[in-house]
Parts: C-alpha cells; sequence; structure tokens
C-alpha cells in the first residue's frame, strides 16, 4: 500500500523550469494529413515507466497542466499549488510509480450544460493524477499515434477540427452528397474496461503500468461525499481520456477503412459519406451492428440520420448545398453565440463600455479563431453590424434621459437639430441603433480603438 498523502500544500519545481512546451507543434494548414499507419506492436515496455518519469517528459506535463488550468479534485488542491508540492514529495510519488504502488485518488464528478440543452458529467481527476496522467499520455501518445487512422482527427498532434470538416467538404465535393452522421451514446461514459485493457495489453506489456492504467480506470468516483466504483467509461476531464477514447474507436476506423468508405472521426463524432440514400441507409444500419455488438456501445438513434450534410452539423460547421459546397456555420453554433453576446451586452448590466467590449473581446476573438475559417463572409460581416448595435442599445440606454442624451450626442459632435430630434424619439434603443446620431456618435472606429475585435476581417489583416 502507498504512504497516505498529506492534504496537499501543492507545487513542483524542477529547477530550471523553460517558460514553454518543448514539444508543442504549430498548427499546420486545413489540408487534410496523411500519416502512415505503423504495424502494432508492444511499446518497448522495459524503459517504458521509467520514459514516464523522465525529467524532460516531467517538464512538459506540468506545463501542459498548468496551462490547462482546472478545477480542483476531491482533495481540494489547486493546480496553482502543484509544484511546490511536487519539489517535497516527488521522490516518494516516483517511488511509488515505479513499484507498482502508486494509487490514483477518486475523481470528482461534476455536471456541465451541454449546448442541446442536456448535461454532461465530468471526472476531475486531482491536480496530482492529472499531471500524472498527461505524463504517461505523452509517452503513449508519442508511440501509439502513428498506428491511427489518417481519418481520425480529435485529440492527435498536428491534427484539428477544421482538418476534419475539410476532408468532410473534399467528399461532398467529390459526389458523396449523403451522410451517415453517427452519434454514440454517452460514449466516454460506456467504454468497457475490459474491452479497453484488451487494447492496451496489444501494445503496452510492462505490468506495473499496465496496472497504473487500470487504476485510473478503476479510480472511482466521488459525488455528494460519497465514493462509488467505476467499472465501465473513461470520465472527461483527465488527460488520459481522449487518447483510450481514441484506442477504442480505432476498431471502428479500421473496419471502416477495410469496408471502403470515406469517413472522418473527431473524437465520438463520426461522419460517412456515401452517393444515396439508399446506401446511407444500408451502412447506417451495418455499421451500428457492428458497433453494438463489436464495441458494446450504443448508437443514439434519435441524433443518429441519414440526410443531406446542409441538414446536418458536424463540429460546428455546416455546409452549404450548392455544386461546390462551402463551409458554412451551422445554425445551432450561431444560436449559441449569439445567446452569449446578448449576455455580455445586456443593457442592465451597469458596466462601462469599455468593460463591455474588453469581456466580448476575449470571447469573440476566441470565437472567431475558430469559425472565422467558414467560407460564408456576408454572414460574420451581418454578426459584426449586430453586435455594434448591441452595444449602441446599452451605451443608449445608460446615457438614461433626453436632456443627457442630447448633451452627450452634442458633445461627440452630432448637430443641434439631429441630437435634439433623436434624443427625443419615441423609439426604443434597438430602432436608434441604426440611426444617424448613434452611428456618428459610436461609430466603428470607435469599438475598434476599445479593443473589439471585427470577425469578417481576417485576424492579422
Amino acid at each position: 500500500m502507498c504512504a497516505k498523502r498529506p492534504k496537499i500544500q501543492l507545487c513542483l519545481a524542477f529547477s530550471g523550469e523553460e517558460a514553454g512546451e518543448a514539444c508543442q507543434v504549430a498548427a499546420e494548414g486545413i489540408g487534410a494529413l496523411k500519416t502512415t499507419r505503423a504495424s502494432e506492436r508492444p511499446a518497448s515496455s522495459a524503459s517504458l515507466r521509467e520514459e514516464v518519469c523522465e525529467r524532460e517528459n516531467l517538464k512538459r506535463a506540468l506545463q501542459r497542466v498548468k496551462r490547462n488550468k482546472g478545477s480542483a479534485g476531491v482533495d481540494g488542491v489547486r493546480v496553482d499549488q502543484l509544484p511546490v508540492y511536487l519539489k517535497e514529495h516527488w521522490p516518494a510519488i516516483r517511488s511509488q510509480l515505479l513499484s507498482g504502488t502508486y494509487r490514483p485518488q477518486p475523481v470528482r464528478r461534476v455536471e456541465i450544460s451541454k449546448p442541446d440543452g442536456g448535461r454532461r458529467a465530468l471526472g476531475i481527476p486531482t491536480a496530482l493524477d492529472r499531471f500524472i496522467q498527461q505524463a504517461v499520455r505523452q509517452v503513449l501518445q508519442r508511440d501509439w499515434d502513428s498506428t491511427f487512422s489518417e481519418h481520425s482527427y480529435g485529440f492527435r498532434p498536428r491534427r484539428s477540427a477544421h482538418q476534419a470538416v475539410a476532408r468532410a467538404q473534399a467528399y461532398l465535393a467529390g459526389g458523396y452528397r449523403w451522410v451517415v452522421d453517427l452519434d454514440l451514446e454517452k460514449f466516454f461514459d460506456r467504454v468497457n474496461h475490459d474491452q479497453l485493457m484488451g487494447r492496451v495489453v496489444q501494445r503496452v506489456t510492462h505490468k506495473r503500468l499496465l496496472a497504473l492504467l487500470r487504476g485510473f480506470l478503476n479510480a472511482g468516483v466521488m459525488a455528494q461525499g460519497l465514493v462509488s466504483p467505476t467499472d465501465e467509461g473513461t470520465p472527461q476531464g483527465g488527460p488520459l481520456s481522449p487518447l483510450l477514447s481514441n484506442l477504442v474507436l480505432d476498431v471502428l476506423d479500421r473496419e471502416l477503412e477495410r469496408r471502403g468508405h470515406r469517413f472522418v472521426r473527431y473524437a465520438d463524432d463520426c461522419n460517412i459519406y456515401v452517393r444515396s440514400r439508399q446506401a446511407g441507409q444500408r451502412v447506417m444500419a451495418s455499421v451500428t451492428r457492428f458497433i453494438t455488438t463489436r464495441l458494446k456501445l450504443t448508437v443514439n438513434a434519435v441524433k443518429s440520420a441519414v440526410a443531406r450534410p446542409h441538414a446536418r452539423k458536424f463540429l460546428g460547421f455546416s455546409f452549404t448545398a450548392g455544386r461546390a459546397p462551402k463551409r458554412r456555420i451551422a445554425p445551432k453554433a450561431l444560436v449559441r453565440m449569439k445567446a452569449r453576446v446578448r449576455r455580455l451586452t445586456r443593457r442592465t448590466r451597469g458596466v462601462s463600455l469599455k468593460q463591455m467590449v474588453r469581456e466580448l473581446a476575449t470571447y469573440l476573438t476566441g470565437w472567431r479563431g475558430y469559425f472565422g475559417d467558414c467560407e460564408t463572409p456576408s454572414v460574420l460581416t451581418g454578426l459584426d453590424s449586430w453586435i455594434q448595435r448591441r452595444l449602441r442599445c446599452a451605451v443608449w440606454k445608460q446615457w438614461k434621459r433626453g436632456p443627457r442624451r442630447f448633451a452627450v450626442l452634442r458633445a461627440r459632435g452630432v448637430g443641434h437639430d439631429l441630437a435634439a430630434q433623436t434624443a427625443g424619439s419615441p423609439h426604443g434603443p434597438w430602432h436608434l441603433s441604426l440611426s444617424p446620431a448613434l452611428s456618428f456618435a459610436l461609430p466603428t472606429a470607435l469599438f475598434g480603438s476599445l479593443g473589439l475585435p471585427r470577425l469578417s476581417a481576417q485576424p492579422n489583416a
């Protein structure tokens, strides 16, 4: 048994800690990448556990965990406390890892809202367990990634959601205008542990590392102060979960490749592209049987469908229906984006325009980084105009009454008659947000000077 862990004041400070992650790779272009699948061989297990504990690997793992931040686990220890704790206790922890006596702590169960209105369960490991999982993941991913399918894009180095969407678009352009959209029901919660470990054993032979991986799977879940055992699932929230999910679904990838299908998979989102509805229905039935019988997983019949791609969404995008399909933002993604902007620009928030723009810019910069890749620029232009109207409405509300509004409009250079007419208008803020007076007093350039990004402009323009 391992020694009881103290209630942690945490932190690891390896001397000479690097500022950035040494092995982080720059994102490549959106063109589809091809991966040469290596033959499956067990990893060189004699040195594998030592590689996990190797200094440079640990430094990269710590940097990644610190960068990802995240909530504390069941022990209440925050990520920012981890370096100091590790500096003091790492020799004992390393000894436990190498001897096979390390025991992960239960994960903390939390639920978050899903975009469709449902709830998603997350399992949050302790900061220490996240660090160890990340160190293990880095070593295993280095050995495993080249064996995965070129059609798999999720949670892999040098691969991205944009590349997955581009590959799907290429299939459409090639005449495969029907999609078999498969939704795996609660995939991360229902992975069979025995099947998963059977796949791991094909690649890792070291018993102590296998025991550690099994320990992370069976660590249990704490909810409302009670710890429950876990006999299935790889809870979302731990660094190892994405790699292990790719290992499970690699079985599906190989089967789809064997059948000669054109498909794209990103984590548990899998789209297969065919030429007709009839072909799609046959593929849906046969692949569903394979997933149910071979992988012991469930296909959500309500959310899965055979349909035209423009009627479905994939990773937040959809496609136009023309001969040359273009990437467009999925309607549901636009609805979620507008809901977020409405919250940030609520007229009754009581914050200054500068602060409102600052908070809005943080969200919009990340949103543009992902959805700015769409090929329907008119949508982005319309969103820019809509956001500026929202800001003008908020400012107009803050100016409150007619005399104040008149004075501010005059101070901002609006003519006397136009300022008086606008300040005394019976129309509401939304109508007046397009008025000449407010467009002059609160121009696009003003919002830009406060840091508001333009969605329709290139990020580095």
